[in-house]
């Protein structure tokens, strides 16, 4: 690897941590505060809430961060094909592309309907439990992405040292 892509492959590792380390980040404020607040609230309130969540995290900067894991995380997996540590960063591809599609499966469903009329004690039935289970899923398995990517910038880090300390003919 040249120091031009290794620069541009060590970038891009980078961003594919901080693009999964937001999103595992926004799951795990869902599981940890989100929903056990919204568990307090009454029926009608809790499906106005998700409701209106649902509808303001479609926006560009979430699916900036949601389908950006994914592409740097694979993008970074295909650069750097041949190195050691390449590994690391398969299982995070792995691990955040089960995530996504946990999320594509059975989250965004039970959000769309959430979105039917209905009562909402119907309605509030039908998505909290499922939801809630699946969000931790996710959260899960994102936040072990985050930890494989994390584990690969120090295998990077660890190559990018070796290399500036070997001599040209190739010795120490």
């Amino acid at each position: 690897m040249t120091r031009r892509s290794n620069a541009l492959a060590g970038t891009v590792l980078g961003a594919a941590m901080v693009a999964t380390g937001l999103i595992a980040g926004a799951f795990y404020i869902f599981a940890c505060a989100v929903m056990p607040a919204l568990a307090r609230s009454d029926d009608r309130v809790f499906v106005e809430v998700m409701r209106d969540i649902n509808d303001v995290i479609q926006n560009p900067v979430f699916l900036l961060g949601f389908l950006g894991a994914l592409v740097l995380t694979g993008v970074s997996a295909w650069q750097l094909r041949g190195e050691p540590y390449r590994w690391w960063v398969w299982a995070a591809v792995a691990a955040y592309g089960l995530a996504f599609l946990v999320t594509v499966a059975f989250n965004i469903p039970l959000n769309n309907g959430l979105a039917d009329t209905g009562a909402p004690a119907a309605l509030r039935e039908e998505f909290e439990d499922p939801w809630v289970a699946w969000n931790v899923v996710r959260a899960v398995l994102s936040t072990v992405a985050v930890g494989c990517l994390g584990r690969a910038l120090v295998g990077y880090g660890r190559a990018g040292r070796r290399s500036a300390s070997l001599s040209p003919s190739g010795g120490v």
